[in-house]
């Protein structure tokens, strides 16, 4: 004899609860003050922008000088970073060598420090008296302290790391077996990393190229110390802030609130590359 086990009709199956969970006092209060802490700036900054004057602030000649130049070597500094740093990403992620860990840690260390050493230390390299500053001036003449092209080598010194972080993380990501495959089709290295590789890690390039352009066009400290800040040569959009709040506020709220759309810009196009939700 075998006995059932019915449910009784009136019986529900045990669901789980779903709401809206209760945020704790010592929890909220902290988190709206650091929400807060982050928000108001920028609130402000939009607050005090001279809407009705933008126009008119966007088409003086000192802040467009200074927007083509950040464009321009920001762009430049950009192609710099991936002409470079793809392949030294791709060397990190693939290649065992011994000090790889610390070659790893210096690839970074531009990330943590600060832009002014950063500064410095390129005018002790690339300066008329640095380890290799002081050959190319005695050899061909040429110096890249306080030129434009000073300002792309600043810029591409402390972008490059968000560049190799990105890739290299595409790189580790990415399926082995279609590079394993055009290899036993007889494809080459260099037919294989072009063919096959690439395609492969194209979006975390992508990505990588967009925030080393938005670093490169923000870049101040190291700029204003390996570059200096002359006017049409050198002043970015940075530095023409930090120049005109002695003299124009207006023209740095403008100027602000233009570095601020693009990076929110950048960030919010960017966002689901790093933060995923459940």
């Amino acid at each position: 004899m075998t006995v059932e086990h019915t449910q009784h009709p009136g019986a529900a199956a045990p669901q789980r609860r779903h709401g809206r969970r209760r945020i704790p006092f010592f929890l909220f209060l902290p988190a709206g003050l650091g929400l807060a802490f982050l928000v108001l700036p920028l609130v402000a900054l939009l607050l005090r922008t001279p809407w009705g004057e933008l126009t008119q602030h966007l088409a003086e000649p000192a802040i467009l000088a200074a927007l083509r130049l950040s464009l321009l070597t920001a762009s430049l500094a950009t192609v710099c970073c991936i002409l470079l740093g793809v392949p030294l990403a791709w060397l990190l992620a693939r290649v065992e060598f011994p000090g790889r860990r610390l070659a790893r840690a210096l690839i970074t260390v531009p990330l943590v420090l600060p832009p002014v050493v950063g500064g410095v230390a390129l005018l002790l390299l690339f300066g008329r008296r640095g380890l290799i500053g002081s050959w190319l001036d005695e050899t061909f003449g040429f110096t890249l302290p306080f030129t434009t092209a000073g300002v792309v080598v600043a810029e591409a010194f402390v972008a490059m790391p968000f560049l190799v972080i990105a890739v290299e993380g595409a790189l580790r990501g990415a399926d082995t077996r279609y590079e394993e495959a055009a290899a036993t089709l007889g494809a080459g290295r260099w037919t294989t990393f072009r063919r096959v590789t690439l395609p492969l890690v194209a979006p975390g390039i992508a990505a990588g190229a967009v925030l080393c352009w938005a670093r490169a066009l923000g870049e101040f400290g190291a700029t204003i110390t390996f570059a200096g800040n002359f006017p049409g040569r050198t002043q970015t959009m940075p530095l023409a802030v930090y120049l005109a709040l002695e003299t124009d506020l207006e023209a740095a709220i403008v100027l602000s609130l233009i570095l601020l759309v693009v990076s929110v810009t950048i960030l919010a196009s960017l966002r689901d590359r790093w933060i995923s939700s459940p």
